[in-house]
């Protein structure tokens, strides 16, 4: 909740005209939903695409306030952001929330972006795989992609907005352990991106990993010259 109207189209419209390699990196922005139409119709004709930062699971009905996957779809959404920390910790949405969301991104033709982390207590604790480790059972098992795509993104929420980012040799482990939960309810490779503190000083040293395929990236996203310095980069 960074950007108003304005300031979203404009940010859109300064992206579209950066250059990057479509065969080496997928770039997509997540507008708020106010300005998410807009949005998809200034980078209609970029590489870039567009996702919706929150679903709700029912295509349409008396849900006052609500916007539902499908709406986000066919407002020219490929992607959507669903379990963010900021949605679980700060809105209260449950592992169950998550996967119902999930669930209609992918009945509607969207890509879901799950995110999942642990806090800092439960880091300190030794509880972080216990946390992760639930998370990830909500979210896949018994999942039928039927032909979709989903995507994880691993962000600490001690590490959101706080400057502190994970270590990225840290960050490395914790992904193949990601991957490899993943692969018990997921036959296909499912690409895991890192979040949590991201800018244009430490993105580079998460991206020399293999088993970091992308970054999801906070308010370090909301300014044209940091983040297309990052898309240049890649």
């Amino acid at each position: 909740m960074y950007l108003d109207l304005e300031a979203s189209n404009k940010f859109a419209t300064d992206l579209a005209g950066v250059d990057f390699d479509v065969e080496k990196i997928s770039v997509s922005i997540f507008p708020s939903a106010l300005a998410l139409s807009s949005v998809a119709k200034s980078v209609c004709e970029s590489q870039i695409s567009v996702g919706a930062q929150d679903v709700y699971w029912i295509p349409d009905g008396a849900y006052t306030g609500a916007v539902s996957a499908l709406m986000f779809r066919t407002a020219g959404c490929k992607y959507a952001l669903v379990g963010h920390s900021e949605r679980r910790h700060i809105f209260g949405e449950t592992d169950g929330d998550v996967r119902k969301k999930i669930e209609a991104c992918l009945d509607s033709g969207l890509i879901p972006v799950v995110c999942i982390g642990e806090t800092k207590e439960e880091k300190d604790s030794g509880q972080r795989e216990y946390r992760l480790k639930k998370q990830i059972m909500k979210a896949f098992d018994g999942l039928k992609l039927n032909g979709g795509d989903i995507i994880v993104a691993y962000e600490p929420v001690w590490a959101i907005g706080t400057g502190d980012a994970c270590n990225p040799a840290d960050a490395d482990d914790v992904h193949g352990w990601i991957k490899q939960e993943v692969r018990k309810y997921v036959e296909k490779e499912i690409p895991v991106l890192y979040g949590g503190s991201v800018n244009e000083n430490n993105f580079g040293s998460y991206l020399q990993y293999d088993t970091i395929d992308g970054i999801l990236v906070g308010s370090a996203s909301t300014k044209v010259e940091p983040f297309s310095t990052m898309i240049k980069y890649v």
